[in-house]
């Protein structure tokens, strides 16, 4: 049997077969850590008396708020700074960009290579035929101490892309299109392979744009077979030969999923969900108050030039703020050089540091209760890109908008339409609650039934609480943006635990969405299916999470369960069932009080 991407790349980074299913240690050839999770790597390493095992191969890079603008981001970076300094790590500082970005920019990685990061968006290298993933701060600190992390070889499944989209669409749209069909959690636990008639003809920003979007629709990571000219720029941008990797021939898939782009046309994600996307032309004319051009999604040089060709000569819409942020520092001092930053600085538009922008609470992009934003960013969860409503589409899109002040195509410019003014919910915070309790693996203590499906880190912990390292400190904040549910730490007690729906955790890589269930004494987690970081991030942290479908048990919130985390077994007062059990690792983990432990 032959063998998929995925299993080729972890088998050629262990030293043993990757077979779906089961688990390997996977060496790991660049560590990352970012601005709001590195100086809680570094804690972690202190706390546990760990070395970096290999500096060279090791980087902090500060992309989600360069400039420090927040003082719970300039504390953390400057915690790195100085861990830079004592122990040789390598440091890409506030003026040089998004991390996951400047790995393929500046040839770090390349097809084949292993890379992780405290970004759930490092699957993002995909794009090149690499294997990247987000993790939380306990991995990331072990991937640093060890130079290698546990890992479960995930299944492959194949998307095939049918058909030629029409000459107006981008990759942007061609990846809505596909969250539109897959759904948010339509490859969760997979690694996608993605082919098509359309696919050698994406340059690598194309690639790039889809991959980053693999996170919201569950996927470990997506992956592009590497052609020569995706071969050719990494080997230019490292200095080094990268060999081609495929899939074989014969490889097994346990799923080939095609998805028919024939004549798409401009695509948009209405806000709060990436996956409930729809043509351009069904909501054009909405009327938009500010409009955000950036993220690793769409911060290239190739996405700036397209803005700055349909804004050239123009100026945008009265009443309509236009940000940009450049995704590197390289991407930056080309535009300069190009004169696209002259052009749309001419449009109107305000151009910030390279980095993020507006997706973690960054230094721009977030936007106030009541307004509306189209942005070409990968998330619009509620809360996420502020207090407003977040429109997901293409920077051609994100363009001819600031030019309307209505939602609009590049291709179909409407005269510009008066404004009228939008509504939006405010969410509330979280009252504080008790710290944790006992980690028995039997069990007892009352369910709270949170029935939801794709529950994400932003309603778990909010992104505007990112710079809280003290653990105590968390619980007060959790379910604080899941509507209906932000008193859930005025009520929960310890020893309790929560039952809930499919993808519970999709998202972010965020350490703090776990860690503010243990600060409450949360003893457990139960979910239909869990985001694949999360429950990395749970696992590690000695939380348990299990898989099972409590809520379609006669149960009531406030009732006593027990629950067996080595037999899966559960039993109340008139009933019982058997969900899966725990794995062998994640009991190991959690004996030990977490995966830096002992």
């Amino acid at each position: 049997m032959g063998q998929t991407l995925i299993e080729k790349i972890i088998g050629q980074h262990s030293d043993q077969p990757a077979v779906p299913g089961e688990i390997v240690d996977v060496a790991i050839d660049v560590r990352a850590a970012r601005d709001f999770g590195g100086a809680n790597v570094v804690q972690n390493l202190r706390k546990a008396g760990l070395p970096v095992a290999d500096p060279a191969r090791t980087v902090f890079t500060f992309d989600c708020n360069p400039g420090g603008s927040d003082q719970g981001y300039a504390a953390n970076q400057q915690i790195c700074r100085t861990f830079a300094r004592e122990t040789g790590v390598a440091l890409r500082d506030i003026d040089q960009g998004i991390g996951t970005h400047i790995a393929i920019e500046d040839g770090l990685v390349g097809p084949g290579s292993t890379f992780v990061s405290t970004d759930s968006h490092a699957n993002i290298m995909g794009a090149v035929g690499a294997f990247g993933q987000g993790m939380g701060d306990q991995d990331i600190a072990a991937a640093w101490a060890h130079g290698k992390v546990w890992f479960k070889v995930p299944p492959s499944k194949k998307v095939i892309l049918t058909g030629k989209p029409s000459p107006t669409a981008t990759a942007k749209d061609i990846v809505l299109a596909m969250a539109s069909q897959l759904g948010a959690s339509g490859l969760l636990g997979c690694a996608a392979e993605i082919y098509g008639d359309v696919v050698d003809d994406l340059d690598v920003p194309d690639r790039v744009t889809i991959a980053s979007m693999g996170t919201e629709m569950g996927a470990i990571i997506m992956l592009f077979t590497p052609n020569e000219k995706v071969l050719e720029f990494c080997r230019r941008a490292g200095g080094q030969d990268f060999a081609p990797i495929a899939a074989d021939l014969d490889a097994a898939y346990v799923e080939t999923i095609e998805i028919d782009i024939d004549g798409l046309e401009p695509m948009v994600a209405r806000p709060g969900h990436p996956e409930d996307v729809v043509p351009v032309s069904e909501v054009a004319g909405r009327s938009v108050d500010s409009v955000f051009i950036g993220s690793c999604t769409n911060g290239r040089l190739e996405d700036l030039r397209t803005a700055a060709g349909i804004l050239a000569g123009k100026r945008v819409a009265p009443g309509v703020v236009l940000k940009i942020v450049p995704s590197t520092r390289k991407v930056w001092e080309a535009a300069l050089a190009e004169g696209l930053v002259q052009t749309l600085i001419d449009a109107g538009a305000l151009i910030g540091n390279a980095g993020c922008g507006g997706c973690a609470a960054g230094q721009i992009g977030q936007n106030g209760p009541g307004e509306v934003t189209v942005s070409s960013g990968n998330r619009n969860f509620a809360g996420k890109q502020g207090k407003g409503e977040v429109y997901l589409a293409s920077p051609a899109t994100c363009a001819a908008t600031a030019l309307c002040g209505v939602l609009a195509r590049a291709d179909d410019i409407p005269e510009p339409v008066a404004k009228t003014a939008p509504t939006a919910t405010v969410d509330t915070a979280a009252p504080t609650a008790a710290a944790a309790g006992d980690k028995p693996t039997v069990l007892k203590g009352r369910v709270w039934l949170v029935n939801e499906e794709n529950i994400d880190t932003d309603m778990i912990f909010h992104n505007r609480h990112l710079a809280i390292t003290d653990p105590a400190e968390m619980g007060q904040h959790a379910f604080g943006n899941l509507p209906g549910w932000e008193d859930f730490p005025a009520k929960v007690q310890p020893g309790d635990l929560v039952v809930t729906g499919s993808n519970f955790g999709c998202g972010s890589s965020r350490q703090q969405a776990v860690d503010c269930f243990s600060s409450l004494g949360v003893t457990a987690l139960v979910a239909r299916s869990y985001g694949a970081i999360y429950e990395r991030n749970a696992i590690n942290a000695g939380l348990p999470v299990l898989a099972g479908d409590l809520l379609a048990a006669e149960l009531e919130n406030g009732q006593e369960i027990e629950l067996d985390l080595e037999t899966g077994k559960v039993h109340w007062d008139g009933g019982g069932t058997t969900i899966t059990p725990a794995s062998k690792v994640q009991l190991e983990i959690y004996r030990r009080g977490g995966l830096l432990a002992g």
